[in-house]
């Protein structure tokens, strides 16, 4: 199904959405997965920037530090 919305309406519908998915007292019921899954279809999710590279450079310790006693 196709629905042509404008984009007032789309963003009411949304809104709409939003307030009873988060106001819903029961929030893993049948119906709020179902409201969240029509909700993912109408706003994608947005391109996200790929993480930084961490700052540093962890190596394991050497062999010496964790030698056997004998």
């Amino acid at each position: 199904m196709d629905l042509k919305l404008t984009d007032e309406q789309a963003e009411l519908l949304l809104g709409e959405l939003n307030r009873i998915i988060e106001n819903d007292r029961y929030f893993l019921s049948p119906r709020i997965l179902a409201l969240r899954e029509i909700r993912a279809k109408m706003t994608p999710y947005p391109w996200l920037p790929p993480a930084p590279q961490p700052l540093k450079h962890y190596e394991p310790p050497s062999k010496g530090r964790y030698r056997r006693r004998s």
